[in-house]
């Protein structure tokens, strides 16, 4: 496969858990895209602001092309976790904004540079340090994918909305009584297991 077609195949598995991220932010409001719906504190907002924050370090510092982006909100304070959580001043509106500028940047670096781009994470061990672009864009795709699934399932919790991608749900198309037929059949199975 020549490099342009790799890069586009891997562009898009990014771009598809992009899609997928953001799609499970659409009609949820700011209280509902912030609560915290984990012991941890995980929350949709929260998901796509630390997707965004990590893709802009990883193309952009580690390529030496640092990125400007990145809110200094809760950062500046020495938080853990600042990147998980959207600040009162941030909204649905501005974390999605900055997605998309992120996204921008990615594409300016992928498009920069070829695939075995040497680049350095400073914040990974000294053995592993050293990466190429390659590398990192595989990285990047199931770090997305990752919290795309985390994403998934927090929605569900908010308002039962599920699924893959808008337009691609890959769940079967049932109403509600079969889903909670089902759900109990699953119920049912788990209490008998004990």
């Amino acid at each position: 496969m020549a490099e342009t077609d790799m890069k586009t195949t891997l562009q898009r598995y990014l771009d598809l858990a992009w899609d997928a991220l953001l799609w499970k932010l659409e009609g949820v409001d700011e209280y509902d895209a912030r609560r915290p719906l984990t012991p941890t504190g995980t929350n949709l907002l929260g998901l796509v602001k630390h997707v965004a924050v990590t893709e802009a370090g990883y193309f952009g510092e580690v390529f030496g092309r640092p990125s400007s982006l990145v809110p200094s909100s809760a950062e500046d304070d020495g938080a853990d976790n600042w990147d998980m959580w959207a600040s009162p001043e941030e909204s649905v509106a501005s974390v999605t904004a900055f997605a998309a500028r992120v996204r921008e940047d990615t594409r300016a670096t992928l498009e920069a540079l070829p695939l075995d781009a040497p680049g350095l994470v400073p914040w990974w061990t000294p053995a592993r340090q050293n990466v190429t672009l390659n590398q990192i864009l595989v990285h990047m795709i199931a770090e997305a994918h990752r919290h795309a699934g985390h994403a998934d399932i927090l929605r569900e919790l908010v308002d039962g909305s599920a699924g893959l991608v808008k337009g691609n749900e890959n769940l079967p198309s049932q109403d509600t009584a079969w889903w909670a037929q089902y759900r109990e059949q699953l119920e049912r199975v788990a209490r008998d297991s004990r």
